[in-house]
């Protein structure tokens, strides 16, 4: 069935109920989980600091901060008992959509486990979505993942 399963991850609540749905897929099948972390350098530059600094001080920053958050999930499942590894890439002008593809193939990835928003109608269509690209053309199955909706308020009869 599923031996290796590849989860990008980025922090936010999808992604994190991705990591946690992956966590109980891997331990009913024994698979094997690899955490990919993409960071954009180009997200952390304002146009307001000279070369210098961005190379000394924000890039080394933003890395460390994309580590942490690997490490941060890599022990969450490891505390789990999931055999898990993770990877961090620096984007480079390539779209998310493409390297997780790339990535999921030369790695031998079984199947990739995404969370993904949900967007519909004119916000997905002005601003795409990794997770269909990544299912559009990745050769393996794609579990994308959403974020539970937060429970309806109860309505309660005013006296």
């Amino acid at each position: 069935m599923y031996s290796r399963i590849l989860v990008p991850i980025d922090g936010s609540p999808t992604s994190d109920h991705a990591l946690a749905e992956a966590g109980q897929l891997a331990r009913l099948t024994g698979a094997q989980v690899r955490l990919l972390h993409i960071m954009d350098p180009v997200a952390h530059v304002s146009g307001f600091e000279r070369p210098e600094t961005y190379r000394q001080d924000i890039l080394p920053l933003a890395r460390q901060n994309a580590q942490a958050l690997l490490d941060k999930a890599r022990g969450q499942l490891t505390d789990a008992g999931v055999a898990t590894e993770a990877e961090l890439i620096e984007s480079r002008d390539a779209s998310v959509a493409r390297l997780v593809v790339e990535h999921a193939s030369q790695w031998g990835a079984s199947v990739i486990v995404l969370g993904t928003q949900g967007r519909r109608g004119i916000e997905r269509m002005l601003m795409g979505s990794d997770a269909e690209q990544i299912a559009r053309h990745a050769s393996v199955p794609v579990l994308l993942v959403r974020r539970p909706a937060p429970p309806a308020a109860s309505a309660t009869p005013s006296a």
